[in-house]
C-alpha cells in the first residue's frame, strides 16, 4: 500500500511537473533551483527545517501508532524539564562562581589598603590579570566558538544557517568557564549573552544524546534526529538561558519569541514557557538554599535583581518630556555602540588576530590591565564627600565599610563620615553598582561630575573589550551605561522642579530601558524583563515610551547590534521583512545566474561521485522520462542522502532500469539520514568507492522529496523571500508556468477528522472544483 502511494505521488508529480531542457543550462523553460546563499561553501551552510517525505519518511511514519506520538510528545516535555534544569544549573555555577571570585577579590584588596594604596592596586590588578588570562586562553586554544555573546551565531541557527562548532560541548564548556574569568575579572561586560548561547548548547546537546567525541553520550535521548526538532530545543534553551540570567521567566520567552526564532507555533510556546518556569524554580531554590551562608559571598543579591518597589510611587505629565529626552539619547548612543563596536571589531578581525592566538590573550590582557587601572586609580582622583543625615528605617549605612556591598563606599578618604561617590560605583562589581544607580531614597548620592566621568570611560571600556577573544554580554554594561545617564537626567529634573516626589533611580532604570532599547533594538521582551528585574509594575508604561522613542531613533541609524555583529561575522540572516528593491523583482530575476544540475531517476555511481566531487551544491532536481520522451521533474533529492547511499553500498544495483517500488524493500531508516549537530557530517572525501562500484548504478526514486516547494518564474520576490523565510526552507524551485491544473484547495479541504470524513463544520459554499 505505501509503495503504491509513493508510485501514484510519482506519477501524479509528473503531471503537475514543469519540463525541464536536456541541458544544463537554465532557460525559460527550464526549473531553476532557489536556496539560501552561501548554502555549501564549506564555511556557513543551511540547515533542512522542511521535512523531506521520501519513501523511508513514509514507511516509517506507517509503522507509528498512537502510542508512539504519544511517547514522542511525552519525550519533548521531559527534555523541556531537562533543559531546564540543566541551564538552571548553570547559571547557578556561573553566578557562585563570579560572585564568589570578586568577593574573595574586593575582600582582599580592601584589606590590604587599609596598610597600602600601592599593595592593594597591584594585588587587585594581578587578580584581574590572571581571570581575565585564563578566560582568553580556555578560549583561544580550547573552544574559539565560545567568544564572544553567542546570540548572533543562535539567531542564525534558529533563523536556518547551520554555523560549525556553535552547539558542540567544548563550546559549552568554554562558555561557562570563560565567562567566569572574563566576568570575574572586571571587565566591561556581562554573562547574560553567555547564558543564552550555554542554555542552547545544552539543549543541543540533549538532543542528540550527548558528545561522541568525549564519550559522553547514550542512545537513549538521541530520539530527535532532524533539525526541525533540534530547533525546538535550542528555543528552549535560548529562553532558558534568559530566564536564568534576570529571574524573569516571562522575559525569557518573549525573547526568543521577538528576537532569535524565526518560526513560532503554539505548541512551542508551551513548552519554552514550561522551560523557562522550570529555570525559576531552580534558581529560587538554589537562592533559598544559600541565604544560610554556606555559599561564601553569594548571597540573595547574587542574581541580577534590582528591587525598586520601594521607589517612586507615581509620575506626573511634566516628566514626560524628560523621559521622551532619556529615551532620545537612548537611541543615539545605542546607535553610536553599534557602530563603534562594528569599526573595533572589523579592525580586529581584518589586521589583530589574524597574528594568531597568543596576540589575542595580549590583547584581553592589556584591556584587562588598562580597567583595573581605571577603575582603581580614578576613584583616588575623586574628592570625597561627607555623609549625608541618616534617614530612619531606610536601611541605608554611611559610609559601608571596607568589603561590604551597597552605597556610600569608604575609599581613600580621610575620614570615616566620608563616602567616595566615584568608588561606589567604579570599584564594584557590576551588579552592585547598578543597585546602587537605581536605588531610591539615596537623592544626591552621585555628583554630576563623577556620573559623567564615569559614563565617559565606562562606555569606551564597553566599546573596547566588545569583540576580545572572551565571552562577552552586553547586556549588563548596557545597563550600566543607561543608568548613569539616566541617573544623571534625573538629577536636573529632581532640582528643576523641586515640589515633585520625584527619585533619582526612576530615571536611571529609564536610561537603561533606552539605551538597551537603542542598541539591541528589542522592545516587548526587553520591556517585560525590566519590569521582571525591578519589581515595579507602576513604571510599565514609562518604560514602554522610552523603548519605542530609543527604538525609533536607533533605527534612523543603523541595525540592531546582533544583526551588525551577524553582518560582520558573515552570518547570512534572513530578516522579518524582505528588502524594499524584491517588490520590483520577480522569482526569476533572483536566480538566473544559477546553473542546475539534475540527476537522473538511475545514474551511475561513478556519476554521482563526479558530481558531488565537483561542485559543492546541496540539493539536486532529479529527471524522469515518460513512455513518451518527454522529460520531467520528480523531485529533489539533497547531496547528504547521496553520501549515505554511497558509503552504505546497499541500494546499488546492476540493472539501469528504474525498479517497482512495490518490490523494493528500504534498507534505511530516515534517522541515517540525519547529520550530527553542528558537524558538517560525510565527505565524498571520506567514502572508498571500488572500482565495481563506480560501475554499479542507483534508482534514486525512493529517496527524493517528492513533493518540494515550488513557485511560478513570475512571482514576486517579495513573496518568494516570506514563502522561504516563513516556512524555514533550504530550497525552493523556480518553474514555467503550469500547462494544467489538477484542483483548488480550500479550507473547507483542509478541514478533516481522523476518520478521513469531512468535518462538521460546513462553509457556505465551496470552491473546490475539480478540473478536467
Amino acid at each position: 500500500m505505501l509503495s503504491n502511494h509513493l508510485q501514484n505521488g510519482i506519477e501524479s508529480d509528473n503531471l503537475i511537473w514543469s519540463r525541464v531542457p536536456e541541458s544544463d543550462d537554465p532557460s525559460t523553460d527550464g526549473v531553476t533551483l532557489l536556496n539560501s546563499r552561501r548554502d555549501g561553501d564549506g564555511g556557513v551552510n543551511s540547515l533542512d527545517y522542511e521535512v523531506i517525505e521520501n519513501y523511508a519518511y513514509r514507511e516509517e511514519q506507517a509503522h507509528r501508532g498512537k502510542l508512539y506520538v504519544g511517547y514522542y510528545v511525552a519525550v519533548k516535555w521531559f527534555f523541556s524539564l531537562l533543559i531546564g534544569i540543566g541551564t538552571g544549573l548553570a547559571a547557578v555555577f556561573i553566578n557562585l562562581s563570579v560572585e564568589n571570585f570578586a568577593g574573595w577579590k574586593f575582600a582582599l584588596t580592601f584589606a590590604i589598603i587599609q596598610k597600602s594604596y600601592f599593595a592593594g592596586f597591584i594585588v587587585y590588578l594581578l587578580i584581574n590579570l590572571v581571570l581575565v588570562f585564563s578566560s582568553a586562553y580556555i578560549i583561544t586554544q580550547f573552544a574559539p566558538a565560545a567568544a564572544g555573546s553567542g546570540i548572533p551565531e543562535i539567531k542564525g541557527y534558529l533563523n536556518g544557517i547551520d554555523i560549525p562548532g556553535t552547539l558542540l560541548f567544548r563550546t559549552l564548556i568554554g562558555k561557562i568557564f570563560g565567562s567566569i574569568g572574563s566576568v570575574g575579572g572586571g571587565l566591561a561586560l556581562g554573562k547574560e549573552g553567555p547564558l543564552v548561547h550555554t542554555g542552547a548548547c545544552i539543549a543541543s546537546l540533549l538532543g542528540q544524546g550527548g558528545s561522541t567525541k568525549y564519550h559522553l553520550n547514550s542512545r537513549w535521548p538521541q530520539l530527535f534526529k532532524s533539525d526541525r526538532d533540534r530547533r525546538d530545543l535550542v528555543t528552549c534553551g535560548c529562553a532558558a538561558g534568559v530566564a536564568a540570567a534576570f529571574r524573569a521567566p516571562v522575559g525569557g520567552v518573549l525573547f526568543a519569541l521577538e528576537e532569535v526564532t524565526s518560526w513560532w507555533r503554539s505548541q512551542l510556546m508551551w513548552r519554552v514557557f514550561f522551560t523557562s518556569a522550570i529555570v525559576a524554580v531552580v534558581v529560587r531554590t538554589a537562592m533559598g538554599w544559600c541565604k544560610s551562608g554556606i555559599c561564601g559571598h553569594f548571597g540573595g543579591g547574587g542574581f541580577i535583581i534590582w528591587d525598586v518597589s520601594d521607589g517612586q510611587d507615581d509620575y506626573y505629565f511634566k516628566e514626560l518630556l524628560p523621559m521622551a529626552v532619556i529615551g532620545v539619547i537612548g537611541g543615539l548612543l545605542g546607535a553610536l555602540f553599534n557602530q563603534l563596536t562594528l569599526y573595533m571589531t572589523s579592525w580586529r578581525r581584518n589586521s589583530l588576530h589574524k597574528k594568531g592566538n597568543r596576540v589575542k590573550i595580549i590583547e584581553a590582557c592589556i584591556i584587562s590591565c588598562i580597567t583595573s587601572v581605571i577603575s582603581f586609580g580614578l576613584p583616588l582622583l575623586r574628592k570625597c564627600s561627607p555623609c549625608p543625615e541618616s534617614v530612619p528605617d531606610s536601611g541605608i549605612e554611611c559610609p559601608r565599610p571596607p568589603g561590604m556591598y551597597g552605597n556610600y563606599v569608604n575609599f581613600y578618604c580621610k575620614t570615616d563620615n566620608e563616602y567616595n561617590d566615584l568608588a561606589t560605583i567604579f570599584f564594584n562589581t557590576q551588579d552592585d553598582a547598578i543597585r546602587n544607580l537605581f536605588s531610591a531614597k539615596t537623592m544626591r548620592e552621585f555628583s554630576a561630575q563623577s556620573l559623567l566621568t564615569f559614563l565617559a570611560m565606562f562606555y569606551t571600556l564597553a566599546v573596547v573589550t566588545f569583540g576580545t577573544a572572551v565571552p562577552a554580554g552586553q547586556f549588563v554594561p548596557g545597563i550600566m551605561i543607561g543608568s548613569t545617564y539616566g541617573r544623571l537626567v534625573g538629577m536636573f529634573v529632581v532640582r528643576f522642579y523641586k515640589k515633585l516626589n520625584i527619585e533619582e533611580g526612576t530615571y536611571a532604570l529609564l536610561g537603561a530601558a533606552s539605551f538597551l532599547g537603542g542598541s539591541m533594538r528589542m522592545t516587548v521582551s526587553l520591556c517585560v524583563i525590566m519590569v521582571e528585574i525591578t519589581n515595579n509594575l507602576k513604571l510599565l508604561p514609562l518604560i514602554m515610551l522610552v523603548l519605542l522613542i530609543s527604538k525609533a531613533v536607533g533605527d534612523a541609524f543603523n541595525e540592531g547590534l546582533y544583526e551588525v555583529q551577524a553582518r560582520l561575522k558573515g552570518i547570512p540572516l534572513l530578516e522579518s521583512r524582505p528588502k524594499y528593491h524584491m517588490r520590483q523583482m520577480i522569482a526569476k530575476e533572483a536566480c538566473q545566474s544559477q546553473k542546475v544540475i539534475s540527476l537522473p531517476r538511475v545514474i551511475r555511481v561513478a556519476d554521482v561521485a563526479s558530481i558531488l566531487g565537483s561542485n559543492k551544491h546541496n540539493g539536486f532536481p532529479v529527471i524522469d522520462h515518460t513512455r513518451s520522451g518527454e522529460t520531467l521533474v520528480i523531485g529533489l533529492v539533497l547531496r547528504s542522502h547521496l553520501l549515505v547511499l554511497l558509503q552504505s553500498k546497499v541500494d546499488f544495483q546492476h540493472s539501469p532500469l528504474p525498479c517497482d517500488p512495490s518490490a523494493r524493500h528500504i534498507r534505511h531508516s530516515f534517522s541515517e539520514f540525519a547529520k550530527p549537530v553542528s558537524s558538517k557530517g560525510l565527505c565524498i572525501e571520506d567514502i572508498h568507492l571500488t572500482s565495481d562500484d563506480l560501475e554499479m548504478y542507483i534508482d534514486l526514486a525512493p529517496f527524493l522529496n517528492p513533493s518540494p516547494y515550488v513557485v511560478p518564474e513570475d512571482m514576486s520576490l517579495t513573496k518568494v523571500y516570506n514563502l522561504f523565510r516563513q516556512l524555514g526552507l533550504r530550497h525552493l524551485f523556480v518553474v514555467p508556468r503550469p500547462s494544467r491544473v489538477i484542483g483548488l484547495i480550500t479550507r473547507k479541504d483542509l478541514l478533516i477528522e481522523e476518520n478521513g470524513e469531512s468535518s462538521a463544520v460546513e462553509l457556505q459554499q465551496s470552491t473546490s472544483r475539480s478540473v478536467q
